[in-house]
């Protein structure tokens, strides 16, 4: 089932001599419980391809649908309250609360939304993460791998549509990149979670179902 529609997405920043085209006309579709992972070199436009799906950013053109819905059919307000219940955000740089615990952090989506916690759910994310002896830990107590397992597990409490994950390696070191890989594996088989990542590095780019590549800001491979 197709869970993800981009059509002819169109990015440019600036005018004449200053004109750069980021994204160009770019179309493709995921189907639910797909594990995408999207390469390119720095530049090529992926990373601003991932914020125009995730309505972070505004395409210069162009449409994104996810589960049917026209997400830039919608108001600024009704978009954030569209992204919070059904895109899940993964950055490199984690994006955690300093001031709130790691159960906290996690919970902190459901508690923007006045969604009531599932304290079971919650506990058994928790051990899926690896965390349950870190649960009221804050994130300056807590290694780069571990404040990356938070954020996975922020995003994945909500039981989102769709998760765009942007190089969520790419601050860690090997042994812990492999764990997130494997975090990320995990969510997409046994919860049938789609998931759409970005990263430059094709060794683990290779462990998605899918590759697709862009240059210049354009598919180039697919």
């Amino acid at each position: 089932m197709e869970i993800l529609k981009v059509e002819n997405l169109t990015k440019i920043y600036g005018k004449d001599s200053t004109k750069v085209v980021a994204l160009d006309h770019v179309s493709f579709t995921v189907d639910k419980g797909e594990f995408v992972a999207i390469v390119g070199a720095s530049g090529s436009g992926k990373s601003t391809l991932l914020h125009l799906i995730g309505g972070v950013d505004t395409p210069t053109s162009g449409k994104v649908y996810i589960d049917g819905k026209d997400i830039y059919s919608l108001n600024s307000d009704n978009l954030a309250i569209f992204r919070r219940r059904y895109v899940g955000l993964i950055y490199q740089f984690y994006n955690l609360i300093p001031i709130l615990n790691v159960e906290e952090n996690i919970a902190l989506a459901l508690n923007l939304d006045n969604r009531e916690v599932d304290k079971i759910k919650l506990n058994d994310l928790l051990k899926t993460l690896g965390l349950l002896n870190r649960r009221y830990h804050l994130p300056s107590e807590l290694s780069g791998g571990q404040q990356q397992r938070v954020s996975i597990g922020r995003a994945l409490i909500t039981e989102p549509t769709i998760i765009l994950a942007d190089e969520p390696t790419g601050n860690l070191d090997s042994k812990s990149s492999d764990e997130i890989v494997e975090l990320l594996k995990r969510a997409n088989k046994e919860y049938n979670q789609t998931i759409i990542m970005i990263t430059h590095n094709m060794e683990i780019a290779e462990c998605a179902d899918r590759i697709i590549k862009i240059e210049d800001g354009h598919i180039v491979g697919d």
